[in-house]
């Protein structure tokens, strides 16, 4: 399994060099936040195994104790292009952090189950049970980490302030570790009252969100591309950070012969290809013509 560990961690590094030059050409203040994003996703890995135990990582090439480096960076990634795709959402500001939270959640559902059974992090719970080996909690886990940490960003920077550029990455990355860690304990909570409530709850919580975005763009005109205020995401990152992590599951997948074990991690993992694929046809399109911008 070592080479998909290899593959992986490299995959990760690329890309956050594409990230890096990206916010490097719109200025300072966005390498920061890029660079904030990286930082709060190794201390919420790092938070997240101390308080709740319930997964551990294998080893990748660089370490942080627990945490492997990739990790951080790709929640940084994964951050900074899901910001970067819901500015050009045409949703109102507000709801944007919700549609970055499910895009963060497009590319872990095809990501997690597989894997797991590469061994790149375990969960403490038998490989066939709950979301083929992956928590349900886990999801609800991703979409207050990404939301968490996308709100208060968006929240401080609406300050008019000449230091709020740069205090909004640092209150975003120690709100948003505050906010997973509260988030995870009351779903521990509820899961220990009720397996079924807790269940229940998770989907609730995504389902609403998922609803109230579609409601909104609905609202506007239609779905993605077609509303009066949508603006074309044509900033690489959006649509390559997302296109990477489907193809490279979805290659690891194939060749390590997981899908044909478990046929069903390969209709998950192409309904979320192509869900994902869905909402970044335009940005497809527009591929060599694209406009720099600051997430």
């Amino acid at each position: 399994m070592r080479p998909y560990f290899i593959a992986f961690e490299l995959m990760i590094y690329l890309l956050f060099g594409l990230c890096l030059l990206h916010a490097w050409r719109a200025g300072i203040a966005v390498v920061w936040r890029l660079a904030a994003g990286v930082l709060f996703g190794i201390l919420l890995e790092y938070g997240t195994i101390q308080q709740l135990q319930s997964y551990s990582y294998g080893k990748f090439l660089i370490m942080l104790g627990d945490v492997p480096l990739p990790i951080g960076v790709a929640w940084g990634c994964i951050v900074y292009s899901a910001r970067l795709f819901s500015k050009g959402s045409g949703l109102p500001a507000w709801a944007r952090p919700l549609l970055s939270a499910l895009f963060a959640l497009n590319i872990d559902l095809s990501m997690d189950a597989i894997a797991i059974r590469l061994g790149f992090w375990n969960w403490a719970i038998d490989i066939h049970s709950q979301f083929f080996g992956v928590p349900y909690g886990n999801f609800w886990a991703w979409f207050w980490v990404v939301f968490s940490f996308t709100a208060g960003l968006r929240l401080i920077l609406t300050w008019k302030h000449p230091l709020s550029a740069w205090l909004a990455p640092l209150g975003a990355m120690i709100g948003g570790v505050l906010v997973v860690l509260l988030t995870n304990r009351l779903i521990v909570s509820i899961s220990i009252v009720s397996y079924t409530l807790y269940v229940l709850f998770v989907a609730l919580v995504l389902a609403g969100a998922l609803l109230l975005v579609v409601v909104l763009r609905l609202r506007d005109g239609g779905g993605y591309g077609t509303g009066a205020k949508f603006r074309v995401s044509m900033d690489l990152p959006a649509t390559m950070v997302p296109l990477s992590f489907h193809a490279f599951f979805l290659v690891a997948g194939t060749i390590s012969g997981i899908y044909f074990r478990v046929p069903a991690l390969l209709v998950v993992s192409l309904l979320m290809a192509a869900v994902g694929g869905y909402m970044h046809r335009d940005a497809f399109r527009s591929i060599g013509t694209e406009k720099i911008s600051a997430s």
